[in-house]
């Protein structure tokens, strides 16, 4: 039997496109079950195409079982969300944009049955990235807010180098529970404890077509590499996997006591009609 003192996460990687969003579909319920999930924090930022986010698909996720979405940096793809992320309560896109962007970048959760409030944190990077806000001293700002409320804090930090990924995990090791690492699609192998006693992993990997170039056809990715041209790029459909990470947090101390890679095929049956991206 689990220690109820423990706080159970579940997080899906970036779910890319309507492959993904089947897996999730498909496989979410049992998961929860099977692992006595009390939380889904999931990447949504692919779920719109591979590219952004819509209100219907957000609400799609959340009636599958999601509690938080978080975001990256394809989460303006979309224009028809610019006018609805101050209004869902449950989006989170990354917290170091400029203050003038709609939305928010963090929230304080009451979990009654628990008795802890839980906080999440969406980051992104600057490696490689949209040159935007300084991540790591943007932490320090949502810490100095929150940690009077909770000490049970999870980070998705979505960037794309390694070792700012790392930096974070470090920079932040002892001062929130988990910090876990989206946006590059591969599933590194290196969730441990920290020092201190923060969860962490480099990248959580993704939920759709493993079978492409993070999510995308192989051969327009390769033709793109090949000759220097620009190409239409479209969600591959095969080899999909659901991936993530569960974390389990002493909701006591609010340190991360174990972090779980998840990896599991999907068998998604192709529909003839077709869903609506």
């Amino acid at each position: 039997m689990r220690n109820e003192q423990l706080l159970r996460i579940l997080f899906i990687a970036d779910i890319y496109g309507v492959p993904g969003r089947r897996a999730t579909h498909k496989l979410l319920p049992s998961i929860i079950e099977q692992f006595n999930v009390d939380f889904v924090i999931a990447n949504g930022e692919n779920i719109a195409g591979g590219f952004g986010i819509t209100k219907p698909l957000a609400r799609k996720l959340i009636s599958y079982g999601v509690n938080i979405i978080t975001l990256g940096n394809h989460f303006w793809d979309r224009e028809e969300i610019h006018n609805e992320l101050d209004n869902i309560e449950y989006l989170l896109r990354p917290a170091n944009y400029p203050e003038t962007v709609p939305g928010k970048g963090y929230t304080v959760i009451e979990l009654p049955e628990k008795g802890i409030q839980l906080g999440v944190i969406n980051l992104q990077g600057r490696v490689f990235m949209p040159l935007i806000d300084c991540p790591f001293q943007k932490a320090n700002s949502i810490l100095h807010k929150i940690k009077n409320k909770t000490n049970v804090i999870f980070v998705d930090f979505h960037a794309e180098a390694t070792s700012e990924k790392k930096a974070m995990g470090y920079f932040l090791d002892g001062r929130v529970s988990a910090v876990v690492g989206t946006h590059t699609h591969i599933q590194t192998a290196d969730e441990c404890i920290l020092p201190n006693g923060t969860a962490y992993i480099t990248d959580t990997g993704m939920t759709g077509p493993h079978n492409s170039v993070i999510g995308v056809k192989k051969e327009a990715v390769i033709e793109h590499f090949l000759n220097g041209v620009s190409v239409r790029f479209s969600t591959a459909q095969a080899g999909v996997r659901f991936e993530g990470v569960i974390v389990d947090i002493d909701t006591k101390s609010g340190k991360g006591y174990s972090i779980q890679r998840i990896s599991i095929p999907v068998e998604i049956q192709n529909k003839n009609q077709k869903e609506r991206k």
